[in-house]
């Protein structure tokens, strides 16, 4: 006889034939800020579905050209479909921006004149149960934004010691309670391996002290993100991803990043401050003496986020901040 409650489960986690969606964030602001009608080489380093470069490309002037780089193949197919009607203005390239330098070269592209970071997960990878980013639906443990890669969360809330899961739920996640979810997670994986989102959410919900459990969000929601973080090695390396982005534009070019938690805006926020203020000279020293001079301008004393109308639409645009430079 068949175990129905076995058979749902292994229905829930095959694959579902969705259609790419992501609702593009605060798409005016993004077009304010690196001002396509200028015309040249723009480039969206985060593709997803194509909801901001068609917006880019929709301003561009007709020899206006668009190079758009994602690793999730999902993102790259419906984005291609999306942008098919602005034909070889627009060119797909499947990659992780942190290599945009090398990218971009292979095309034949030395500079540029604007470039889009939109560092948020998007609402096709969140809401597509399988793809395990969501503590929401049941799926297994893989949090992967490239399919190809081998690291998955599994692996890494199996295989990982109570250390560095703490290390990570901490720095990247920024619990506070890291400790004793790490503890919890080793007990229940000496058991049995823990394979599902909606098992590691329980683990976590359990080892939160009571009185901190009725949150308004989940309570496994920043181990989520830290495992996700961790995953895709989305902060190592932002640092350089950006200086990589700043030196691949034009005098004048822009460059907009988007971004959805406090670690992220943290490092482009002192990022750009370096570029606008690069001096190390000592604050006693009367004068400049280190000879470094500022290569952009900082665009947004503070961090632009979402008009009210846009959060009345699309609630997960609340936590984005949009900040930009230019190049000088």
């Amino acid at each position: 006889m068949l175990n129905y409650t076995l058979l749902k489960k292994e229905e829930s986690f095959m694959p579902e034939r969705t259609e790419f969606h992501h609702v593009p964030i605060m798409v005016k602001e993004v077009l304010t800020l690196l001002q396509p009608e200028r015309g040249g080489i723009f480039v969206d380093g985060t593709l997803g579905g194509g909801g901001h470069a068609e917006a880019v490309l929709s301003r561009l002037p007709e020899n206006g050209r668009l190079y758009g780089i994602d690793r999730d193949d999902d993102a790259l197919a419906a984005a291609g479909k999306r942008l098919a009607p602005f034909g070889e203005r627009f060119t797909a390239i499947k990659g992780n921006f942190f290599d945009m330098k090398r990218l971009l070269a292979e095309k034949g592209i030395e500079k540029v004149d604007g470039i889009l970071l939109d560092l948020g997960v998007s609402s096709h990878q969140l809401d597509t149960a399988q793809r395990g980013f969501s503590y929401k639906a049941e799926a297994p443990l893989d949090m992967r934004m490239d399919q190809s890669s081998p690291l998955t969360a599994r692996e890494i809330i199996n295989q990982w010691s109570v250390q560095n899961l703490t290390e990570i739920f901490y720095e990247f996640g920024e619990e506070r309670f890291s400790k004793r979810i790490a503890e919890q997670i080793a007990a229940a994986r000496a058991i049995r391996p823990i394979e599902t989102t909606t098992e590691l959410a329980e683990i976590v919900r359990n080892a939160i002290p009571a009185k901190f459990r009725n949150e308004p969000q989940h309570p496994a929601r920043r181990v989520f993100q830290a495992v996700r973080i961790a995953v895709n090695g989305e902060l190592e390396g932002l640092d350089a991803a950006l200086i990589d982005a700043h030196d691949l534009l034009n005098p004048n070019g822009r460059l907009a990043v988007l971004t959805f938690h406090s670690l992220e805006d943290r490092i482009v926020k002192n990022t750009f401050r370096r570029f606008e203020n690069p001096c190390v000279c000592p604050k006693s020293a009367p004068v400049c003496i280190c000879g470094k001079k500022p290569t952009a301008k900082v665009l947004t004393r503070h961090p632009l986020t979402a008009t009210e109308a846009e959060l009345a639409e699309n609630s997960r645009s609340a936590p984005a901040k949009l900040r930009a430079i230019e190049h000088l």
